[in-house]
């Protein structure tokens, strides 16, 4: 109980993308699993998991930049 409160706790975004992304499209949830399995299993998961948020913070900010209105 005590582990899955804190997997809950510390991993609640992923686990509602997960539920929006299931929901939509297979290919999506299988790219997230492989980030987390490389995340958690590679030498240097956490250098990784850095440069994969940066580009995704980036990627995102690029997205509302494209759609905001000037």
């Amino acid at each position: 109980m005590r582990h899955g409160l804190n997997c809950l706790g510390c991993c609640w975004a992923l686990m509602a993308l997960l539920f929006v992304g299931g929901a939509m499209n297979l290919l999506w949830i299988a790219a997230l699993s492989v980030l987390v399995a490389v995340e958690k299993l590679a030498p240097r998961g956490e250098l990784f998991a850095r440069a994969c948020g940066g580009v995704m913070i980036g990627a995102g900010a690029m997205r509302w930049i494209s759609l905001s209105p000037l």
